[in-house]
C-alpha cells in the first residue's frame, strides 16, 4: 500500500510539473524539478496538511485571505446547497440571484459611510480593471475627457492585469510585461523605514509623500489626472502601516485637485486591521473601494467594487444619456460564491473574528517586537492588526541592506517551514509577511514568533 501511494505521489508530481502553469514561479526552475513542489490535501483552522502529510502552521493565511480559518463546514455546506438550487445564472440586464442581493446589503452594512453599490467580479485584479473603467466612464459623462490619468505608488499592490498591473508598483509585474501603460503615474510610497531623509518624523514624511503627490498633479496638470489608488495599509510591497498623518495629508490634495480617490482593500477589507475596513481604520474617505480575499476567505473566488454615491449619480446620469453601460463579467454575482460570502460574514461577526484581530493582532506584534528587534540582522519589526512584517538589513539605523544575492529574505522563509510556519518571503527586499487567519488564537501567535525566531537566528548564524 506505501509503494503504491508512493508511486502515485510521484506521479501526480511528475504531472504538475509537466502540465501546470504556476503563478508567480520561476517556470525553467519548475519544470526542471530544481525547486519544491507541494501539493497541499487538507487544512483545519489555522493549519495545513501536504500530501507528504506535513503539517503547517499557515501563517499567511494561503495570501491573506483564509481569515475565518480552514475546514468550515458551515461554509461548504453553504456553497452545496445554492449549487444543488442555483448553480449559476448570469446578472445582465437585471437578472439577480437571493444570494447576491442578500451579500450585497451585508457589505453595504459593513463598509464605510457613502458607499452605494456593489459591483461583482472574481478577482481583486478584475475588480481594479472595473475601476479604472468606471473612473474613465465618469469622467466622461462629465465632460472632461483629458481627465483620465490614475496616480498609484511605488511598492502598492493592485493585481497583475493589464491595468490592475500597471497600478502596481512592483518590477516584477512589470518586467517583459510592456507595463505600465500610459495612463498610470506612480508617486512616493509611505515606506518610512526606507526614507531618504533619516531625519525626519513620520509626520514630516507624511507631509513629503504629499507634497510628492502635489507636484506630481500640477506636473502632469489637474485637468488629467482623474484618480489616485492606495492600499490603506501597504501589502505585498512589504506590509508598511501607513506613518502618522499620511491619509489627512493625502487625502486634502486629492480633495484640492478634485481626483477621485480609490482605497485597495482587498487585503484589508473585512477585519484584518482590527476594524471593519482599512478605510474608516485610518480615516479615509473613498469614492471606490476594491474587495476580494476577506470576503469569502477564499473559499470561493469573488471580488467587488464598492462604489460611493458621489460616483453612483453620475453612473446613473451615464446610462440615462448612453444606454446600458457596456461592462460585464460573465461570472459576476456568481451565486455559489456569493452564498460562500454569506457564510464566511456570518462567521466573522458571530465569532467575533474583526475583534479578535485587535487583540491578538496587537499581542502578536508586540511579541514579534520584544522577540525580534534585538536581532543582529533584524533592522525594523512593523504592523498592525493581523499583519506584521520583519525586515531585515545589515544596519537598521542607516538602514543598509544585504546583498539580493545571499536571498536572506527566503532563506528565512525556507527555514520557518522547516520549523513548521508558513511566513512569506516578500518581493524587492529581504521582509518576512505575516497575515494569519483572523481565528488565530494567543498560543497560535506565541508559535509563529518562537519558529519565526529560531529561523531568523539560524540563518543570522549561516550569513554572520
Amino acid at each position: 500500500m506505501e509503494t503504491a501511494l508512493r508511486l502515485n505521489r510521484d506521479e501526480l508530481e511528475a504531472w504538475d510539473r509537466d502540465h501546470f502553469f504556476h503563478p508567480s514561479t520561476h517556470m525553467a526552475e519548475h519544470a526542471r524539478g530544481n525547486t519544491p513542489n507541494r501539493i497541499i490535501e487538507g487544512g483545519e483552522g489555522v493549519y495545513i496538511v501536504d500530501r507528504q502529510g506535513k503539517r503547517s502552521l499557515d501563517g499567511f493565511a494561503g495570501l491573506y485571505c483564509v481569515n475565518i480559518g480552514y475546514g468550515r463546514q458551515e461554509v461548504a455546506d453553504a456553497i452545496a446547497e445554492q449549487a444543488r438550487k442555483l448553480a449559476y445564472y448570469h446578472s445582465y440586464v437585471g437578472h439577480s440571484n437571493e444570494p447576491a442581493i442578500r451579500l450585497s446589503r451585508m457589505i453595504i452594512e459593513r463598509a464605510p459611510k457613502g458607499m452605494s453599490r456593489v459591483y461583482y467580479g472574481l478577482s481583486g485584479s478584475d475588480a481594479n480593471e472595473t475601476n479604472v473603467k468606471l473612473v474613465w466612464y465618469y469622467n466622461n459623462v462629465l465632460g472632461r475627457p483629458e481627465k483620465k490619468k490614475i496616480i498609484s505608488r511605488w511598492r502598492g499592490y493592485h493585481g497583475s492585469g493589464i491595468m490592475s498591473g500597471s497600478l502596481t508598483g512592483l518590477d516584477v509585474f512589470h518586467n517583459a510585461f510592456d507595463l505600465p501603460l500610459a495612463p498610470v503615474r506612480h508617486t512616493e510610497s509611505p515606506y518610512y523605514f526606507r526614507r531618504a531623509d533619516r531625519g525626519q518624523s513620520e509626520e514630516a514624511f507624511s507631509q513629503f509623500c504629499a507634497d510628492k503627490l502635489e507636484a506630481m498633479i500640477l506636473e502632469e496638470g489637474p485637468e488629467t489626472v482623474a484618480a489616485f489608488i492606495g492600499e490603506p495599509c501597504l501589502g505585498t510591497g512589504g506590509i508598511v502601516p501607513p506613518p502618522s498623518g499620511y491619509w489627512s495629508k493625502i487625502q486634502a490634495v486629492l480633495k484640492k485637485y478634485d481626483v477621485l480617490l480609490i482605497a485597495d482593500e482587498v487585503i484589508t477589507g473585512f477585519g484584518r486591521l482590527g476594524s471593519e475596513f482599512g478605510s474608516t481604520h485610518y480615516g479615509i474617505e473613498p469614492d471606490l473601494i476594491t474587495i476580494a480575499k476577506g470576503l469569502t476567505s477564499a473559499y470561493a473566488p469573488l471580488s467587488g467594487v464598492l462604489v460611493g454615491e458621489k460616483v453612483w449619480r453620475v453612473l446613473e446620469q451615464g446610462s440615462d444619456r448612453l444606454g446600458p453601460i457596456g461592462h460585464g463579467w460573465t461570472y459576476s454575482a456568481h451565486p455559489i460564491c456569493a452564498a460562500a460570502g454569506i457564510a464566511n460574514l456570518k462567521i466573522v461577526r458571530d465569532e467575533g473574528l474583526v475583534e479578535n484581530a485587535r487583540e491578538v493582532g496587537g499581542y502578536f506584534n508586540a511579541a514579534l517586537k520584544d522577540a525580534l528587534l534585538d536581532n543582529p540582522i533584524v533592522g525594523d519589526v512593523r504592523g498592525e492588526g493581523l499583519l506584521a512584517a520583519v525586515e531585515f538589513a545589515v544596519d537598521k539605523d542607516a538602514p543598509r541592506f544585504f546583498d539580493p544575492a545571499l536571498k536572506v529574505g527566503p532563506r528565512v522563509a525556507a527555514a520557518a517551514l522547516e520549523h513548521g510556519l508558513i511566513a512569506r518571503a516578500m518581493p524587492q527586499g529581504d521582509i518576512l509577511g505575516f497575515a494569519p487567519p483572523l481565528c488565530l488564537e494567543k498560543d497560535e501567535a506565541d508559535r509563529i514568533v518562537d519558529m519565526a525566531k529560531k529561523a531568523i537566528d539560524q540563518v543570522a548564524g549561516e550569513i554572520s
